[in-house]
């Protein structure tokens, strides 16, 4: 692999697939054999976490490969993108699960924005303190 270069997506892909496949089907067999009490409602959000990761995988690999940075990224920086995705989306359905007429459904698409904004400026402060870094 050149090191001026992240790595090419196909480095993720197996990565991606097996958190799609346990994701996705813990989803399906928690939908179709649970009943929504707590413990199932805790398990939807790791599940929802591992599919988004995994669907997000590729996509964070194919974007860091498109526009490259100095210095490139390697492959925890790609996984820890992805996750800050899977993180994202479970949080959206968390907000967005109420209890009642006046209790929950707190989601709102500036609140889903602000969020985002929040997620990205993270990242964005990471991603400028790895490249301060002083490496002889």
């Amino acid at each position: 692999m050149d090191e001026n270069q992240s790595p090419p997506v196909s480095a993720v892909l197996p990565a991606a697939l097996i958190l799609s496949i346990i994701g996705w089907a813990g989803l399906a067999a928690l939908f179709f054999y649970t009943v929504p009490t707590v413990g199932p409602r805790w398990l939807f959000f790791f599940l929802a976490v591992l599919a988004a990761t995994g669907l997000a995988l590729p996509m964070m690999a194919f974007i860091n490969r498109r526009f490259p940075t100095s210095p490139p990224v390697n492959t925890g920086v790609i996984l820890r993108e992805a996750i800050w995705v899977g993180i994202y989306f479970p949080t959206l359905a968390w907000l967005q699960i109420g209890r009642g007429p006046q209790i929950g459904r707190a989601l709102i698409p500036s609140l889903a924005l602000v969020l985002a904004v929040g997620l990205t400026v993270i990242e964005l402060l990471l991603r400028w303190r790895e490249s301060s870094q002083w490496k002889p």
